[in-house]
């Protein structure tokens, strides 16, 4: 058992993103004494804006319910996908598996979003600090006992009986522990911008995120819907094909790319380009360590998944709550340990493992959705429910062994699992 250190705050999160909100809002709603502290000043620009519909259950754990249907964000009920030669599959519609509320969600921005997570953490009790850069965590041998932070351009320690790193793709501690590691088969990057009054489809299919391989299938677009008529379109490749091969002009290489991608193409006839172009990585990566002495990991800055099938917010709410209910547990208990703090872990990891499985069957180039669908048809149900994020079970397997039929994983690819 690892004793507790004496501190005024039980648990101290490092970062205000969905995750941080979501395991800070948990926490206080429990009765502990929990301190955010974000680097950045809310609201702020952030990508990862399609919303995968089992975040529902965290949403209104979190008394977010409410204030989603009270936003302007469009509500998502389908996925498409659009093959390189323009074959488009029929839409994914949730609702048709599980006619209730809980399978449509939202198109978000972020800068809303997230602005409307870190208020609501701040009303359910916990403590925000904006501006305020955590520089390390603190430990005392092999136990976190806090965070060494600047706090008004003084560098401040602040003790706490738990650490969580909710720090995002900078992952702090991760870097700190030298514990991170890539995935060599999901090195990419993305090039995005905004277009207004693109072509977005009328009924259920209105707030669908599309997904459209590029022609010469190394890469892909993604199409979604936001608020006021506004469209987020960007390209997913690895960085040789729309970086570094294309010059060094991202807006130029996006408008050169939707130009040569007639399904792309076709929907901004007429839109308008209200921003400039982004450019992010979207390499694929985890921890070695989901929890430890006195800390745990949540969000990105344990693991980030290529965003094919949105799942980023998603894995940020859900691992923030499974995180918030171990904390709680390991406080009551006295007990801090890694073991305690990380028990939720293997759970985790096998949701990751599942849609990890489902992003390497996409970037295989001979694999087709439509196709898929058309010989197996009694698997739509278990795709459908791994595309809406319900992946915390092994009922999958069934699912991954017709894929197997279609696609063919890396031979060492079971063994990179991580686990606490």
């Amino acid at each position: 058992m690892i004793a507790q250190p004496t501190a005024g705050y039980d648990c101290i999160i490092i970062g205000g993103g969905p995750s941080g909100s979501t395991v800070g809002t948990l926490l206080a709603d429990f009765g502990h004494r929990v301190l955010i502290l974000e680097q950045g000043k809310f609201p702020r620009h952030h990508i990862g804006e399609s919303l995968m519909p089992h975040t529902y259950w965290v949403f209104k754990r979190l008394g977010m319910l409410e204030k989603m249907n009270r936003s302007p964000f469009p509500r998502k009920e389908s996925v498409q996908f659009v093959s390189a030669n323009g074959q488009e599959s029929q839409p994914f519609f949730f609702p048709d598996r599980d006619p209730n509320e809980w399978s449509t969600t939202w198109q978000v921005r972020r800068d809303l979003f997230d602005q409307m997570m870190l208020d609501n953490a701040a009303e359910h009790g916990a403590e925000v600090r904006l501006g305020v850069r955590v520089k390390e965590v603190l430990f005392d041998g092999d136990r976190a006992v806090g965070v060494r932070a600047v706090v008004d351009g003084r560098p401040t320690d602040i003790p706490a009986k738990v650490v969580i790193d909710a720090s995002g793709v900078c992952g702090l501690l991760s870097k700190q522990l030298g514990i991170r590691v890539g995935d060599p088969g999901l090195k990419n990057a993305a090039i995005y911008a905004y277009y207004k009054d693109a072509f977005v489809d009328e009924g259920r299919n209105a707030g669908a995120t599309i997904v459209i391989h590029t022609p010469n299938k190394m890469g892909w677009f993604w199409f979604i819907p936001l608020p006021d008529r506004i469209t987020s379109i960007g390209i997913v490749a690895p960085p040789s094909c729309i970086i570094t091969g294309r010059g060094d002009d991202p807006l130029a290489t996006l408008e050169q790319e939707i130009e040569d991608c007639p399904s792309i193409a076709k929907r901004i006839v007429g839109a308008k380009r209200v921003s400039g172009s982004y450019v992010t990585s979207d390499f694929t990566y985890r921890s070695r360590q989901l929890a430890g002495n006195g800390w745990v990991m949540v969000g990105d800055a344990f693991c980030f998944l290529d965003p094919i099938y949105s799942s980023g917010v998603m894995l940020a709410l859900q691992s923030g709550a499974f995180a918030a209910d171990a904390i709680h547990d390991a406080l009551g208990a006295d007990d801090v340990s890694g073991k305690r703090l990380g028990v939720f872990g293997q759970s985790l990891v096998n949701g990751i493992h599942a849609i990890r499985r489902l992003v390497y069957t996409y970037y295989d180039r001979e694999f087709s959705f439509a196709k898929f669908m058309k010989a197996r048809p009694h698997c739509h149900d278990p795709l459908v429910r791994t595309l809406i994020g319900d992946v915390f079970h092994d009922e999958n397997e069934v699912l991954f062994e017709h894929l197997k039929d279609f696609t063919t994983l890396p031979d060492n690819f079971d063994l990179d699992r991580s686990r606490n």
